[in-house]
C-alpha cells in the first residue's frame, strides 16, 4: 500500500493565504503541490519549504522534467505566504 505523500509545513498558510485574497486552491500533490485560478490564470505552485533539506534542495528532478515539457501557463515556486501572495499580486 502506497503512503500519503507528506506535505510541506508551511503548504497550509500558503492555500489559506490564496483563498483569503480570492483564489481558487486545489492541492494536488503530483506534478507540484497547488493549481491556483486566480484573475482568470491557471497557475501551478511548488511550495518549497527552505527550513528542511528536502526544501533547500529546490525541484526534484520530476518536477524539473514536468517544467521543462510544461506548455501550459504560470509556474511559481514558494517558499512562504508573502511570496506567493507577491507572485498572485502581480499577476494583470
Amino acid at each position: 500500500m502506497r503512503r500519503a505523500a507528506r506535505r510541506d509545513e508551511n503548504e497550509q498558510a500558503i492555500v489559506e493565504a490564496l483563498r483569503a485574497i480570492g483564489a481558487t486552491v486545489c492541492m494536488i500533490g503530483l506534478p507540484v503541490d497547488l493549481l491556483v485560478g486566480y484573475k482568470g490564470e491557471t497557475i501551478l505552485i511548488e511550495i518549497k519549504n527552505k527550513n528542511n533539506s528536502y526544501g533547500k534542495r529546490g525541484l526534484n528532478q520530476n518536477q524539473i522534467d514536468f517544467l521543462n515539457d510544461w506548455r501550459g501557463g504560470l509556474f511559481f515556486v514558494v517558499n512562504s505566504v508573502d511570496e506567493a501572495i507577491k507572485f498572485l499580486k502581480e499577476i494583470p
